[in-house]
């Protein structure tokens, strides 16, 4: 492939992302204006400048608009990055830098998230006012995390089920959640950044501690 096709690639990738990202605007704030039932699809299409035909290439439903496209959790620089992180390890090792790096990677994204905090406090409101699309999310993240299992298992050379891939991505997860929690709490005057490091810390700690197990099978003259 060509300079300039990969050129032509990005840009339209990119101009599908901002496409895909102001339809799930419009859509948070109607949803938050009037309802989830308060207004239509194409309310949403008339305000984002598109065809009823380009919204539903981009998402099957109003309420996918407002949950927003997997794509946009994990954009493709970030990506690239991280997997290119890895290239130093033999395949099938878990490389060094990996905790690490997703660190990295997690304050690189909680970047864009607080760039548009606005929007994802908007997202709140319209759960709390719709809790009917809390099935969605869950399925949404879900989805989610099999991507960032698929990432982690890339950039390592594993199988994505393997173990330290599936526990990086349930506790990165949890610490996501609730580092997320904590920061749109009412009255929180701390960075996101901030709390994030300091709950990784926290995992890190309790993860160094020596575990002092009895055996599975008790040996002979044992109570």
């Amino acid at each position: 492939m060509t300079n300039s096709a990969n050129i032509s690639g990005g840009l339209r990738e990119r101009k599908r992302a901002a496409t895909r990202a102001a339809i799930t605007a419009i859509a948070r704030s109607l949803t938050s204006e009037h309802g989830l039932n308060g207004y239509t699809v194409e309310e949403v299409c008339e305000r984002a400048g598109i065809s009823r035909r380009t919204f539903f290439n981009y998402f099957p439903t109003k309420e996918d608009a407002i949950i927003g496209h997997v794509d946009d959790d994990f954009p493709e620089e970030f990506v690239s990055r991280f997997i290119a992180g890895g290239a130093g390890s033999p395949a099938g090792v878990i490389s060094a830098s990996m905790l690490s790096d997703l660190v990295k990677v997690s304050l690189e994204l909680s970047e864009r998230m607080t760039s548009s905090e606005e929007e994802t406090r908007q997202l709140i409101g319209v759960i709390q006012k719709e809790p009917q699309l809390m099935l969605r999310i869950i399925g949404a993240s879900e989805e989610r995390e099999a991507e960032f299992a698929r990432m982690l298992a890339a950039r390592e050379g594993v199988p994505d089920d393997h173990p330290v891939v599936r526990m990086a991505v349930s506790l990165f997860g949890s610490i996501a959640r609730r580092t997320s929690a904590d920061y749109f709490s009412a009255g929180n005057t701390r960075p996101y950044r901030e709390m994030l490091l300091e709950n990784v810390e926290a995992a890190r700690t309790l993860f160094s501690q020596t575990l002092d197990i009895l055996p599975s099978h008790p040996t002979e003259g044992s109570p």
